[in-house]
């Protein structure tokens, strides 16, 4: 995908171009990919992300009591959440008189902006169901055909805010496999929505839903501090080095057809199976479940610094 990066992206690039509500990863999730994507930044496009976040009007309310040296790292990180902030905790923001048929859909304003643009984070999209088919779904189980579709939850536009995929860190949502995934079966026969209709219980006891369990592995509520500790610093839990080959693919439509194949190889597996459940998770499946998270998070960053070091080169 070609990158068409105008002077009025520049003025939006970390205005509006954040994870929105029921975003992948959640809090920990998507902070730790910024920590690790700024560490990968060269100093001078560090510089002008820098200029970029200082424009946020929160700007000074997140470093607050942060020493200055460390200023510019932590608003970074702590900017890879803004745009779920506006959904609640910041006020002057709404969704009345937007929608994704508006006039307003794709304006480029940054942060004169007081359209939340909920519709960018993802739109629901009925698509039919392709024809892959998990080989024990037909030969072991004997319920039918249970096939993946593509699930179309992220809004990947080139010209939405001017900038690639309209926003930046939705590189990281683009990563959880299933944003990228719905299941169709006999009992599901209109698709999971992503696994928001399926149910399993991990070994905390709580029941929740596939989605929302996939979404939370790195945890949920987090500080910048906490996350740039957590994804760089602890040695016995940052994310990995990310595979290059990996790291270097630019192409969405591909990062998207990567997930969609590890939702098929790691997610819809036993003890998940094709119904609504709930399935009671077992140490086999979270352990890699944990595992692909971790890795998917580290290629996300990479992946991510590689765009913004393109956008603002």
């Amino acid at each position: 995908m070609a990158m068409h990066f105008r002077s009025a992206a520049v003025a939006a690039f970390l205005a509006l171009s954040f994870p929105f509500n029921a975003s992948a990863w959640w809090d920990e999730g998507h902070m730790q990919i910024a920590a690790v994507a700024y560490e990968r930044l060269s100093p001078q496009i560090r510089e002008k992300a820098d200029a970029l976040i200082r424009l946020n009007p929160e700007y000074e309310s997140w470093v607050a009591g942060v020493p200055e040296r460390l200023r510019p790292q932590y608003a970074f990180v702590r900017a890879a959440v803004w745009a779920d902030d506006i959904k609640g905790q910041v006020t002057g923001y709404t969704d009345e008189g937007d929608t994704p048929d508006s006039p307003t859909a794709g304006r480029n304003i940054g942060y004169g902006d007081s359209f939340k643009h909920g519709y960018w984070h993802y739109k629901d999209m009925m698509q039919q169901p392709d024809k892959i088919i998990r080989a024990n779904a037909v030969g072991q189980t004997g319920r039918g055909r249970e096939t993946f579709g593509e699930r179309d939850d992220l809004s990947f536009e080139v010209d939405r805010v001017g900038f690639p995929f309209g926003h930046p860190f939705h590189v990281g949502d683009a990563h959880q496999p299933l944003h990228a995934t719905a299941l169709f079966s006999k009992a599901l026969k209109k698709g999971d929505q992503g696994g928001n209709l399926i149910e399993v219980t991990p070994a905390d006891g709580q029941t929740v839903k596939l989605h929302a369990y996939w979404d939370g592995i790195f945890g949920g509520y987090s500080t910048p501090f906490g996350a740039i500790r957590n994804g760089l610093l602890d040695k016995n839990i940052k994310l990995p080095e990310p595979d290059q080959t990996r790291a270097a693919i630019s192409d969405p439509a591909e990062w998207l057809r990567e997930s969609r194949q590890k939702a098929i190889e790691f997610v819809y597996v036993a003890p998940v199976g094709y119904e609504k459940g709930p399935y009671e998770l077992d140490r086999s499946y979270e352990t890699r479940a944990r595992i692909l998270a971790r890795e998917q998070a580290a290629v996300a960053a990479a992946r991510l610094a590689n765009l913004i070091s393109e956008a603002l080169k």
